[in-house]
């Protein structure tokens, strides 16, 4: 009875053993699913030039080719600081793993979109503002013709304004807000680089597509009008994007992104009146570096 005893003891011990040799224990970072996440950063902007057409009662006309940059804050404490955080360029996106491989997301790139105002451009279309308004100084009829853009530029026939009445600064610098949803694909590349424990660092290649909104607050002075300073949804975008995420000790991590994309903006509010419009559609590229943490619930 004791040598039987004996045996099953010993035939448990050894199932337990083997067991444990053959089903090793799992990394927290080597599974996704179920996994939320949450990151925060900034970005640098750069845009293809735009044909921006202005609209209204009194006047129709486009500008060729318009040359726009970011507007960018550098290093900069507003990032972290609650009260100022729309302040500077960034980036905010919340996500959930439905797959050890996938995510999808929702978030909003908050990019700032300036034309370029020392620059001449081409002007097509007519103005024929009433005489007691400011912008008046500019009616014509416009034929591919140069105006500057400068402050205190050109005005009708080709003179130089001395002061006064600008013919047009134009921005999206509250700001050129891309509320957007994104499929990703996740995969680990730890191997690549010699790294034995991917609980402690973990590093992975990610690519993703985005679809959204285009939700600006436009600040623009166009012919001297008061200008409309309220959000509103002005178009759609889509965007792809890849990138590097770095992982360490399982919940936090590091991301740089490339994302370049196209914006469609149909319905751009300009000045106090509904009938005063503009619209335009440009190529834009996104340089990102976020922080972000990730969790399962």
């Amino acid at each position: 009875m004791k040598t039987k005893f004996l045996f099953f003891l010993l035939t448990c011990v050894s199932l337990n053993t083997f067991a444990q040799e053959e089903i090793p224990v799992q990394k927290y970072a080597a599974h996704n699913k179920g996994k939320f996440f949450v990151m925060w950063g900034g970005n640098r902007e750069s845009y293809s030039k735009s044909d921006v057409n202005f609209r209204g009662k009194d006047y129709n006309f486009t500008v060729d080719n318009m040359a726009a940059h970011d507007k960018p804050k550098g290093w900069h404490v507003d990032y972290i600081n609650p009260a100022n955080m729309t302040i500077p360029q960034t980036n905010l996106r919340l996500g959930y793993f439905f797959s050890d491989h996938y995510s999808v997301t929702i978030g909003v790139d908050h990019m700032k979109y300036v034309m370029t105002q020392n620059q001449t451009a081409n002007v097509t279309g007519n103005i024929n503002l009433p005489a007691d308004q400011p912008g008046s100084i500019y009616n014509g009829e416009y034929n591919n013709r140069p105006v500057d853009m400068s402050i205190g530029g050109a005005q009708e026939g080709g003179g130089s304004s001395t002061g006064g009445t600008p013919f047009l600064i134009y921005e999206h610098t509250d700001g050129l807000n891309y509320i957007n949803t994104e499929v990703s694909r996740f995969d680990d590349v730890s191997k690549w680089f010699g790294l034995p424990n991917i609980d402690k660092v973990q590093i992975n290649l990610t690519e993703g597509l985005g679809a959204g909104v285009l939700y600006p607050k436009t600040n623009t002075t166009l012919l001297g009008k008061e200008r409309h300073d309220d959000f509103h949804v002005s178009g759609f975008g889509v965007s792809a994007k890849a990138g590097l995420n770095i992982t360490f000790f399982k919940h936090f991590y590091l991301q740089g992104e490339l994302k370049g994309g196209y914006i469609d903006m149909k319905d751009i509010r300009t000045t106090v009146s509904s009938e005063d419009k503009a619209s335009q559609h440009f190529y834009f590229f996104q340089r990102i570096i976020a922080v972000g943490g990730i969790f399962r619930i």
